[in-house]
């Protein structure tokens, strides 16, 4: 059976195009979710339109994503973070931290779009890309610090010293 795709459908096609399917795929799924519609000419001119507006909005989203791409790109974080002397970390740093430490700074990411092969457990600096799109990326410097108390020296396992607290004013405005 041919349907005219009014959505792109994984592993089927894209938006506009006539495929061909099993009749119970068509009849139980594609035509009750609004999937796809019968390939009438139409239905073809109304589907067409509704492509158009679709590539206009996917090229709007697009620069928006470029642009916070461009932001992010070469970007220095510091992430505090407990260690021993040889600089091993006591758990690791992973893409949530990294995404919360953006956030701290006013720029919000997922943690999904943090590309890490491994969590990170040394003190050091990272190379740390963030996939915002398939072919959009950025690049940021990850530095991993240890945590120091006021006297400058590494805590000893019992302190319960942390990062100081972020400021409260950008909740406020």
């Amino acid at each position: 059976m041919k349907v005219l795709l009014n959505q792109n459908v994984a592993k089927l096609g894209e938006i506009g195009e006539v495929v061909d399917v099993k009749p119970g795929y068509a009849r139980n799924y594609l035509l009750p979710q609004g999937l796809a519609v019968a390939p009438t000419e139409g239905n073809i001119r109304r589907v067409e339109e509704q492509k158009q507006r679709y590539l206009e909005e996917l090229a709007r989203q697009r620069e928006e994503i470029e642009a916070r791409a461009r932001v992010l790109e070469g970007k220095q974080l510091t992430i505090n973070a407990r260690a021993n002397e040889e600089g091993h970390l006591y758990g690791s740093v992973g893409a949530a931290q990294i995404a919360a430490a953006l956030a701290e700074e006013g720029i919000f990411i997922q943690p999904e779009n943090v590309d890490l092969d491994a969590p990170l457990r040394q003190l050091d600096k990272y190379d740390v890309l963030i996939r915002f799109a398939q072919e959009v990326t950025a690049t940021i410097h990850v530095w991993i610090v240890p945590i120091r108390s006021e006297a400058g020296e590494a805590p000893v396992e019992g302190d319960q010293a942390a990062s100081p607290p972020a400021e409260q004013d950008s909740e406020q405005s």
